[in-house]
């Protein structure tokens, strides 16, 4: 996996999800408040623990996963 210092994965915290910096915040609710319109100014006002970088590394974090190929096999029909 690309390096992503802020994005943590721990079974005992939110299921296991991606978070960031081991707390209760997902990347996938900052993806979808970004994805509603809302800024990183506006998501900091919200949720204060936050920092500008873990929004940008939230979406870079996305921006990964997103690449993501398929490639069917040969023959598979």
């Amino acid at each position: 996996m690309k390096d992503f210092n802020r994005i943590t994965f721990d079974p005992n915290i939110m299921g296991g999800q991606a978070c960031i910096r081991g707390m209760r915040i997902p990347v996938s609710l900052i993806i979808n408040l970004v994805a509603s319109g809302m800024t990183a100014e506006d998501i900091i006002k919200e949720y204060p623990d936050l920092e500008s970088e873990d929004i940008k590394e939230a979406l870079r974090y996305a921006s990964w996963l997103a690449k993501e190929e398929l490639h069917p096999a040969i023959g598979a029909e």
